[in-house]
């Protein structure tokens, strides 16, 4: 690993940490980035179905199913029968599935203003610019 990269490497394990760490604060263990998004769309719909999400997501019913199933054990959301149609299912979510969304959009508006604080405008727009590259293009 070439010096610049392994400088990188322990700059980005001290980012990864720090998130890591504020994320567990939460008791949040396990729950991934699609999960997270998940359990904002639901909450920022009020409620949702599977198929809306499946579609939203443009992911399979089966995936989405699964991903469900682990949300609903971890009680970051709820499955409710509708009253009219009960062949059809609502999910909502829970006050822990709230506290993760709305702890993390604090932690992110932090993060946010401190990085802001920290750079000027030019670095902050080529900072925002290079880690869109980077995201735009990484592939795992």
């Amino acid at each position: 690993m070439k010096l610049i990269e392994k400088e990188f490497f322990n700059t980005f394990t001290d980012f990864q940490c720090l998130i890591l760490a504020h994320m567990n604060r939460g008791d949040i263990n396990g729950v991934t980035a699609a999960h997270y998004n998940i359990i904002e769309f639901i909450m920022r719909k009020g409620t949702a179905t599977g198929r809306e999400i499946s579609l939203a997501f443009n992911i399979s019913q089966a995936a989405i199913s699964k991903q469900l199933k682990f949300l609903i054990g971890q009680d970051l959301i709820v499955r409710e029968q509708e009253k009219v149609d009960h062949r059809k299912f609502n999910l909502s979510v829970t006050d822990k599935g709230r506290f993760i969304v709305d702890n993390s959009e604090t932690f992110r508006k932090a993060i946010t203003h401190q990085t802001a604080s920290i750079l000027t405008s030019e670095e902050l727009k080529n900072f925002n610019y290079l880690l869109g590259k980077v995201l735009n293009n990484i592939k795992l």
